[in-house]
């Protein structure tokens, strides 16, 4: 497989998932958002709360557009891009995909017409449990994805088959039930409404700014600064949740987060700020808060996180042993009724993946000379630099998310402080933070995974479509221009939904000379 090939089918299909990830946080928060809104307008009856859900309930739909658009687009490069890896593992990977699409999608499509077009054709209650129902359905789409997604983080539940040379399904509950899907979705979706609870922060903060609409501005703020607060306290516990996962299944990916070349006595440190060097492997003017790092990897003080170089030697062992594996397969292919071959399969299967990092660096693996194996294993450790960094800002701009909401709880809990005009100011200058760390995590969750396209199983460097150069950058160069212009056009209308305000009708305007009649007030 061309190197190139590999890197812009990789680089196609970033752009594309970050770009449907700008869409999908805004979407899981202002869903739930909607549901505690319009609860509030269905238990008080009072109409502010109505013009507040339905504003907010533009802005939702707007988005929503562009996400399932983008979605759509992403999901299809697995069989133009990616066809090796659909082979392999379709059988288990599609299966999530197919249930988000079936339960999920089929849940959003069919209710979210109800909730815009329904307000006046159903009662309040029914309009509410149609809200709630669309809320649930972006949150299952979610759910379902991120089944598939950490299945490649974590191949449980499934066996290769060296018959049919796929990997197939042998525990679905334990695909469902992957523990490092569960922490990836509670984290994910907890990140989306931290980022809906600052849109709605930031917009209500310049309608103050502005003067204008203050009744609705100061309710939306009410229930940002709330919902904010509760989800960013959450993030950061369930970012602890999925760092500990990491601990039993991607020992590899928290060693290059905290940049631990080497394994430390326990308990270990956590490093603050470092400059990791690569061509040293070793750390420089690391700053370490002692014993941190073990509490959050190992819930203990007494055991130890494996550093990157222990890790690449025990990556040695499974290579080698991945050989026996890859011989018995070859063997098998050959004799598929072979006994010896076939307990010899058994008892290797598990490394099998390892040795195909051999076929970077060579054509057949049982060629491999004692060197290659090395240069295989320490290709098992990502780039250190950019999970090191992306890890840290990501994780100070959580906590930032959390100081801001607790000001704002406060600010908004007190009347009179909503004239504070510097705090304002904050909460609109706020509002991209949540998706540079939302993006900054997919970095290190898919970077972090790297070289397997399925975690000890499929190196990504054998997963992709055999395309051409020209068809790639074909393809990027138009993804680039109509996603851009589709960008442009959603910020220009949600633009335009915040300049126009939670005006539903706007009265006409008089001709010239004549004054508009003013309804009587008592």
């Amino acid at each position: 497989m061309d190197a190139g090939v590999v890197d812009l089918s990789r680089l196609q299909f970033a752009l594309t998932a970050l770009y449907h990830f700008l869409f999908v946080p805004l979407t899981l928060g202002l869903s739930f958002m909607l549901v505690i809104m319009e609860s509030v307008y269905v238990m008080t009856g009072r109409e502010i709360w109505r013009q507040v859900t339905r504003f907010w309930g533009k802005i939702f739909g707007i988005n929503f557009v562009l996400g399932v658009a983008t979605g759509l687009t992403m999901e299809f490069q697995f069989g133009t891009n990616w066809s090796y890896f659909s082979h392999y593992a379709g059988d288990i990977f599609g299966a999530p995909l197919a249930i988000e699409g079936l339960m999920a999608f089929f849940l959003e499509a069919t209710f979210v017409g109800l909730m815009f077009f329904g307000w006046d054709r159903l009662s309040k209650l029914g309009h509410l449990f149609v809200t709630f129902l669309v809320a649930l359905g972006t949150n299952l789409s979610a759910l379902w994805i991120l089944i598939a997604n950490g299945w490649m983080q974590n191949p449980v539940g499934a066996t290769f088959n060296p018959e049919t040379m796929r990997m197939e399904v042998s525990d679905f509950d334990a695909v469902l039930f992957n523990p490092v899907a569960q922490a990836k979705f509670v984290h994910t979706v907890s990140a989306g409404y931290v980022a809906a609870s600052v849109v709605v922060l930031g917009v209500s903060a310049f309608y103050l700014l502005k003067g204008r609409w203050i009744e609705f501005a100061r309710r939306s703020m009410v229930v940002a600064a709330a919902f904010g607060l509760a989800s960013s306290l959450s993030v950061v516990v369930l970012g602890d949740e999925s760092g500990y996962a990491l601990t039993d299944n991607q020992k590899m990916k928290l060693a290059a987060i905290e940049a631990a070349w080497h394994t430390q006595e326990s308990p270990a440190g956590l490093t603050l700020l470092g400059m990791p060097d690569t061509a040293a492997r070793t750390t420089r003017y690391s700053v370490e808060v002692p014993w941190v790092l073990g509490l959050i990897a190992t819930r203990s003080l007494d055991k130890e996180v494996t550093g990157m170089s222990e890790l690449v030697l025990k990556a040695q062992e499974r290579i080698a042993l991945g050989i026996k594996a890859y011989d018995a397969v070859e063997t098998l292919k050959a004799d598929p009724s072979n006994v010896a071959a076939r307990a010899q399969f058994e008892a290797h299967k598990r490394d099998l993946g390892y040795a195909l990092l051999l076929k970077r660096h060579l054509a057949d693996p049982r060629a491999a000379t004692p060197q290659q194996i090395e240069a295989a294993a320490w290709d098992t450790v990502p780039s250190v630099p950019l999970m090191f960094w992306s890890f840290r800002l990501m994780a100070m701009i959580g906590f930032l998310m959390i100081a801001l909401f607790a000001t704002a709880f406060v600010v908004a809990s007190r009347r009179k402080h909503l004239t504070t005009k510097w705090f304002l100011r904050l909460c609109v200058a706020a509002i991209p933070l949540p998706w540079v760390a939302i993006e900054l995590g997919w970095v290190v969750a898919e970077m972090g995974r790297q070289p397997w396209a399925i975690e000890g199983v499929l190196p990504t460097f054998l997963a992709a479509s055999s395309l051409s150069r020209t068809a790639l950058w074909t393809t990027i160069i138009g993804f680039t221009a109509l996603y851009g212009t589709l960008a442009v056009i959603e910020i220009r209308l949600i633009l335009a939904a915040i300049k126009h305000g939670p005006v539903e009708h706007q009265e006409p305007t008089p001709e010239p000379g004549r004054i508009a009649a003013l309804p009587l007030a008592a």
